[in-house]
């Protein structure tokens, strides 16, 4: 048996949590059409994931978080659990469709942002028809290699 030290935590190499993968993909850009759905699940060490029941993992698709390091294809690790603050990266559902933006706080004011300077656009929540944030951004994965990314679960 295998034993890594993670901060001040001693963790089983085998301590594993399967943690949903969500369809459709995690949109980060304009919303589009979505079915929600688990496609299936993907393990990850437990010391990667405090809350396993809160924890989601979309695919992001497209390139309005690229500022934030987040692009199109990564793997967007998601914990609902957790409380959003002015900053944060989340997965909100604006008016109907799941995606993924930077939460910022100006005042009493709350606004979804892209994280893209070529993307220059706000969206006051009090504004929007439905706005309602659903998780907060725990981590992201890019896969640098195509053959790794192709095997991932389709």
């Amino acid at each position: 048996m295998s034993l890594y030290r993670v901060g001040g935590e001693t963790v089983d190499a085998g301590g594993l949590v399967r943690i949903p993968f969500m369809l459709p993909t995690l949109c980060a850009g304009f919303p589009s059409p979505a079915e929600d759905f688990i496609e299936g699940a993907l393990e990850l060490p437990r010391w990667l994931v405090p809350n396993p029941p809160a924890t989601f993992i979309w695919r992001v698709r497209g390139w309005c978080m690229k500022g934030a390091g987040i692009h199109d294809e990564d793997l967007a690790v998601v914990d609902r659990s957790l409380s959003p603050s002015s900053g944060a990266v989340v997965v909100a559902v604006v008016n109907g469709e799941m995606s993924l933006k930077r939460l910022i706080m100006t005042g009493n004011r709350l606004s979804l942002t892209f994280d893209n300077p070529e993307m220059d656009q706000e969206f006051a929540l009090e504004d929007l028809e439905e706005g309602l944030l659903w998780g907060v951004l725990l981590f992201s994965v890019r896969w640098h290699h195509v053959r790794a990314r192709a095997s991932l679960v389709r």
